[in-house]
């Protein structure tokens, strides 16, 4: 089995890693943008944005046999699973604590693991489960999510954890001569038009020029944070960069508290520290 420090595993880590920064950076810019318009709005204006500069980067970056890749089933079927994950995690959050929805979310790399081993027969040592568990133990004592916040729609948060998961597994599934420019603008085009579909039944509200800036900016983190993830999921073993998802949760709270004046407590901090402990022993292990 790969060690770590083997570069397809060290190739996907950063990937992992430099996404979730991103798409933090792109939820805290929409967390900023959803106290003015409604949820599917802003999703589709970002969308929009992000399409826009993925067709004008592509038509620098792709031959035009490159772009013809985006008709392959294996290309639409993991973005339409995607769409359906950000609009059942939508839908969630707009009923649950951000805490608890979260804390549900961060189950993904357990769910990834699973799925490697039994689905993609990755073999999947005792050392690594516990890690990923421990992973997950620090991201509750972080997020310290409270039992009346949950209810029937944390079934639906569940599902879209389960469908993220099921999102990483099928791109494993697309041809390595599809680049993964092409997969990122398929996932872009499905999420914009899922909610923008959507959206004709959540409203709108009016548009500041302040919000739609905010919207093309948070869709370059997008972009990124899409391209990011889907190259994290074509290198090396899943099990070993999935739990490497948990590392953008200090970054998470570093902005909390730079913008929201959110400071953690001790268990929060404690949490940190049992995370980066889990991520240093996952750089270690080999099964």
């Amino acid at each position: 089995m790969r060690g770590l420090l083997d570069t397809p595993n060290r190739i996907g880590v950063a990937a992992t890693v430099a996404a979730g920064v991103c798409f933090i950076s792109n939820d805290a810019l929409v967390k900023h943008v959803s106290a003015q318009l409604a949820s599917a709005q802003l999703i589709f204006i970002r969308g929009v944005f992000a399409c826009l500069l993925l067709l004008a980067i592509g038509r620098f970056l792709l031959q035009q046999r490159d772009f013809s890749a985006i008709t392959r089933v294996q290309v639409w079927r993991r973005a339409l699973v995607d769409a359906l994950a950000s609009w059942c995690y939508l839908t969630a959050l707009a009923h649950l604590p951000i805490g608890n929805a979260t804390a549900i979310n961060m189950a993904a790399p357990i769910f990834i693991a699973a799925g490697a081993a039994l689905w993609s027969r990755e073999p999947v040592g005792g050392r690594r489960w516990w890690l990923i568990l421990l992973g997950f133990v620090a991201v509750m004592m972080i997020i310290q999510p409270r039992a009346e916040g949950f209810n029937a729609y944390a079934w639906l948060a569940l599902a879209a954890t389960l469908l993220h998961a099921a999102r990483d597994l099928l791109t494993r599934s697309i041809p390595a001569g599809i680049p993964s420019f092409v997969v990122t603008l398929a996932t872009a085009l499905a999420v914009t038009l899922f909610s923008g579909a959507y959206s004709l039944l959540d409203g709108w509200k009016p548009l500041t020029l302040n919000a739609l800036a905010s919207l093309a900016l948070a869709s370059l983190f997008l972009a990124a944070a899409y391209f990011l993830i889907i190259k994290s999921m074509r290198q090396g073993e899943m099990s070993v960069i999935a739990p490497f998802r948990y590392s953008g949760l200090p970054f998470a709270l570093l902005l909390g508290f730079v913008f929201w004046g959110e400071v953690p407590n001790l268990l929060a901090w404690s949490g940190i520290a049992l995370l980066v402990v889990a991520g240093i022993l996952m750089m270690r292990v080999r099964n």
